[in-house]
């Protein structure tokens, strides 16, 4: 008995152990409900400008989550990038594209169950293998913070350039994409279009 009080005041440190949760843990908690929540409305409700807007509060909370671990860098890279380019691109295309603004009966294409059950096959093997890559990974409490610039960006200047630079180009091709759809005329259109060449 008196081994067990020892090793939970020892593994609890200064109190704070897993059954006396922090405040920074707490918050880390309910931001990461409300993203799964923002996450789950994104991808069920079938307003698409609802769907983008959702995925503003998703990746703002993924953010916020990285502010809570002391990573400021990558939350930035995460506001700058994800909120500052992918959303108004995908914002854009919507725009561009003349998407309805109110439900679109064929947003939803009825396999939502194998939508599921891949989304959680892809979860899992994710886990997987963030678990065993870091599995045997120590962190230098005395070196600099993991998520603090220099690290992030010796890492990715040094591993990282072909698939960052990878997906810039492939963003650079979605916008191409869109004006491309944007502009091309329906049939209807273009059979207007036909007969006004036929009577010049």
């Amino acid at each position: 008995m008196m081994y067990a009080a020892h090793l939970a005041a020892t593994a609890g440190g200064n109190g704070n152990g897993f059954l006396s949760p922090t405040g920074v843990e707490i918050a880390f908690v309910l931001v990461g409900l409300a993203t799964l929540g923002a996450a789950l409305v994104t991808v069920s409700t079938k307003q698409l400008v609802h769907a983008a807007l959702w995925l503003v509060v998703t990746l703002g909370g993924i953010a916020v989550e990285y502010l809570l671990l002391t990573a400021e860098f990558i939350a930035w890279v995460q506001v700058l990038i994800y909120l500052g380019s992918v959303v108004v691109l995908l914002l854009f295309g919507l725009m561009l594209t003349k998407a309805p603004i109110g439900r679109s009966p064929d947003a939803d294409s009825g396999n939502r169950w194998v939508a599921a059950g891949v989304a959680g096959v892809a979860a899992v093997a994710l886990v997987w293998v963030v678990v065993d890559a870091f599995r045997t990974t120590w962190i230098d409490l005395d070196g600099p913070v993991q998520g603090s610039t220099k690290v992030s960006g010796e890492i990715l200047f040094q591993h990282w350039v072909l698939p960052f630079e990878a997906l810039s180009v492939l963003l650079l091709a979605a916008l191409i994409g869109a004006i491309v759809l944007s502009r091309r005329n329906s049939p209807a259109e273009d059979g207007v279009a036909g007969a006004k060449k036929g009577q010049r």
